[in-house]
């Protein structure tokens, strides 16, 4: 091929493929399965941005590699559709969200076929259509049946501008990320799922699969599971008693005063005259904070004293009690124990208030800071308990706090039922009608999918309620139980509930009797490689392993664990390290690159332009960089009958190194293989068989490239029939290698020897050497050390 016009040969391709139906799942194949899987984006009115251009281009390569050794693939594709995104669009450009959302699809697929990515568009998937979200509202009406959906009365993030509840993640500095109006909290009716009822096996169970190592840890830690014990503080001059949890009871001597969230319940009545204006204010300014904010480690302390004691149940000493918004309501108790001593945050607020500070545990200088390195220290200042080692200490401490009725070993989580309600228009309908005489109904299996009605109005309400509260006639409706008069649910579902299970649907994605059919699932499941941002590795993750787990219970899965392998790649910046964002003109448009240089570039420069899993700064040049390479592939054409030896090694040796690479994900030292590999060929010339081998190396990377050289070359039929190139493990070894002679730290020289040459004829040689025999200047050296077998160190 003598000129590269992408703009001829790239659509050309995409059609073929299409026609041949290559990139299609087989149902039923006797092949081994592999499912590849990326996170189906939400496809916003920008149209695909770079990042997805990434991690896309990155799996496809694997589902590209994958067919071609002899596995059926399925890499398949759908569209996260419904949430805040979408309507907040529609209402800025005065279009229904419907429509929006069509037009966006229409644009994304179009993008998505223009980079000859190989997705099965047969499984299309759309979280917004009526026959996918039937199966989310029959999902949701399973966890109620089984007791994990129920209604509370919470507090909520709430937007007086903008009309809507905010997730913590939506609050910044106070104030809604959206419009910058400041929040407040509101007490609102919500729909929760009991995900905390699988804590421990979301823990335990990611010892079954293959993730990395960090993102384990984040499922880790957003759970949050402490060991420790429950404490019951008596308030002074009340009846009540106050429960906190801590994993330290071997401290609890140290306790010196308490701390309250702002929202316990028992704030209101211990708080005394003379304090209630200064507390009443300050859970008003915390009411307006986001849980992220009050929680930050970086942000200065505050609080207010109630007026009120505790008493300290290990020692009978009066201690006060304090609210400050560090403290949640929503997280443990409510209430903690302040131990300063031997805690950072608790030291600088008893600094702060001039609150006492009493070391318990050895081994810290308490007046200049609080002593945390305290796993084998010993007690102090402990009455009874004073010098025994802290392990022992905690479990004598519990066993005596049970002993005398004042506590009792437990476990905590950090984290909290799923809060599932949102008071949008633009989700899926919550399937559940309450009537005056049956309280809360689950609709008829049989009357699904509850279909989400067109409305003119979409905007929030001032109320608080769904815009689908103001539609009387789709509200009213008959109870399911007694048939009298009812009313629906107007509360419509989170952007989280489509996604929790879109990759089930993917296997059998046309199934009007269930959500896919358990034959399809057990060819396919779990998951082989899923692949998404490190921002999706704590929360989706968490809510699709849940939903997969309560599936499997009710027998709706074969397997426990969605994902076998779950991955992540890095962002794009801009080209000055910064976010890409609109607000800072830095936003690059894959379009606009795929129209100067070609998909085929774009893919193989976002393969090469740094590790995988790390973030990587765009380089236009690094952009041309890549062109001229594909135009000088393209070009190729110094032919020659038989190839040389050492053509043959690096080929074998680049077949592996390929091979591999792809396989660990590691795409860019992969591209930097067939880069070396076509400089070689370049200067010693190729054989066509040769190079058609290399084609097919290639082609996952550069697949319209690499099918426009295989028909130059007369390739049969299309590279999608061929196999993946193997290597031979006895080709790859080379006859000869090159060893460097270093004398005193500095390279004198280099030998050219045999591969499986032993270290003494090697030394021999060495030293006989022209160039090392002038600096040893006849002495003998102190030391000569082989460095695995590739150098050697001569000390003189």
């Amino acid at each position: 091929m003598k000129s590269y016009d992408h703009k001829k040969i790239e659509p050309k391709w995409q059609e073929k493929w299409q026609e041949l139906g290559l990139d299609k799942a087989a149902d039923g194949s006797p092949k081994p399965k592999y499912f590849c899987l990326v996170e189906f984006p939400y496809p916003s009115g920008d149209g695909l941005h770079i990042g997805h251009v990434r991690s896309f281009t990155a799996i496809d390569i694997v589902a590209r590699k994958k067919r071609l050794q002899g596995f059926n693939v399925l890499y398949p594709m759908g569209w996260d559709a419904f949430g805040l995104p979408a309507e907040n669009y529609a209402i800025k450009t005065g279009q229904h969200p419907r429509k929006v959302v069509e037009n966006n699809v229409a644009v994304f697929k179009k993008q998505c076929q223009s980079l000859g990515l190989s997705f099965d568009w047969d499984r299309e998937v759309n979280t917004t259509d009526p026959e996918y979200y039937k199966w989310t509202q029959w999902i949701f009406l399973q966890l109620y049946k089984k007791g994990l959906a129920y209604k509370n009365k919470m507090g909520i993030n709430w937007c007086p501008s903008c009309k809507i509840g905010l997730a913590n993640e939506e609050v910044v500095d106070g104030g809604c990320e959206r419009c910058g109006a400041e929040t407040e909290k509101r007490e609102l009716e919500q729909w929760m799922l009991k995900i905390t009822e699988y804590a421990d096996r979301l823990i335990e169970d990611l010892e079954t699969v293959d993730y990395l190592d960090k993102i384990k840890t984040q499922q880790v830690n957003w759970i949050g599971r402490s060991y420790g014990a429950e404490v019951d503080f008596q308030v002074k001059s009340f009846d009540d008693k106050i429960r906190v949890f801590t994993t330290r009871p071997d401290t609890l001597f140290g306790a010196t005063f308490m701390v309250l969230s702002p929202e316990h319940e028992l704030v209101n009545k211990i708080t005394t005259e003379e304090q209630k204006d200064e507390v009443f204010k300050y859970k008003d300014e915390a009411r307006k904070k986001s849980d992220l904010e009050r929680t930050d480690l970086q942000k200065d302390k505050s609080g207010v004293f109630t007026g009120a004691f505790a008493i300290n149940p290990v020692n009978g000493n009066k201690i006060p009690i304090w609210i400050a918004d560090y403290v949640l309501s929503s997280y443990g108790t409510g209430a903690i124990m302040a131990v300063p001593a031997h805690d950072n945050r608790d030291y600088e607020f008893a600094k702060k208030y001039h609150l006492e500070i009493v070391e318990v545990i050895e081994g810290g200088d308490i007046s200049e800071a609080a002593f945390t390195d305290i796993q084998k220290g010993k007690l102090t200042n402990s009455g009874k308990f004073s010098g025994l080692a802290v392990s022992d200490a905690i479990q004598q401490i519990t066993k005596w706090l049970k002993d005398e009725e004042l506590g009792e070993k437990s476990v905590n989580y950090h984290l909290r039922d799923w809060v599932f309600s949102r008071q949008h228009y633009w989700g899926e309908p919550i399937p559940m009608v309450n009537c005056s005489e049956c309280g809360w109904q689950p609709m008829d299996e049989k009357d699904l999918p509850l279909e989400l009605p067109m409305v003119e109005k979409y905007e929030p309400t001032q109320t608080g309620e769904s815009p689908l509260a103001a539609m009387e006639d789709w509200v009213k409706t008959e109870c399911p139980k007694c048939g009298g008069a009812a009313r629906r649910e107007t509360d419509t579902m989170p952007n989280w509930a489509g996604s929790s299970w879109y990759f089930l649907r993917y296997i059998d994605p046309k199934n009007n009797e269930a959500l896919a059919d358990m034959d399809k699932l057990k060819q396919w499941m779990p998951i082989d490689l899923y692949n998404g941002g490190m921002e999706h590795t704590t929360l989706h993750l968490l809510y699709s392993r849940f939903w997969n787990k309560f599936l499997y219970d009710i027998g709706a899965v074969p397997t426990s664990e969605p994902y076998q392998r779950r991955v992540s790649h890095g962002m794009i910046l801009a080209s000055d390290g910064q976010k890409m964002s609109k607000s800072r003109g830095n936003v690059i448009n894959p379009d606009s690159i795929v129209e100067e240089y070609g998909a085929d570039v774009l893919r193989l420069y976002e393969m090469f332009m740094g590790p995988y899993d790390q973030s990587v700064a765009w380089d236009l040049n690094g952009v041309r960089g890549i062109r001229r390479f594909v135009e000088k592939l393209s070009s190729f054409e110094k032919w020659i009958d038989a190839d040389a030896k050492d053509v043959i090694t690096l080929f074998h040796q680049t077949i592996q190194k390929v091979t591999n690479d792809i396989d660990e994900r590691r795409f860019n030292t992969a591209v930097s293989a067939m880069m070396i590999f076509v400089n070689k060929i370049q200067e010693a010339g190729c054989s066509k068989d040769l190079f058609k081998q290399f084609i097919v190396l290639v082609s996952p990377f550069v697949p319209h490239l690499a099918e426009e050289l295989w028909a130059d070359l007369g390739g049969k039929e299309v590279i999608g029939f061929e196999k993946w190139p193997e290597f031979d493990e006895k080709l790859i070894v080379e006859d000869e290698k090159e060893v460097p002679i270093q004398i005193n730290g500095k390279i004198r020289a280099k030998l050219v020897v045999k591969s499986d040459i032993e270290f003494e004829e090697l030394k021999k040689i060495a030293l006989e050497n022209e160039n090392v025999q002038k600096f040893l200047d006849g002495k003998d050296p102190k030391k000569v050390i082989d460095v695995k077998g590739k150098l050697i160190s001569i000390v003189i």
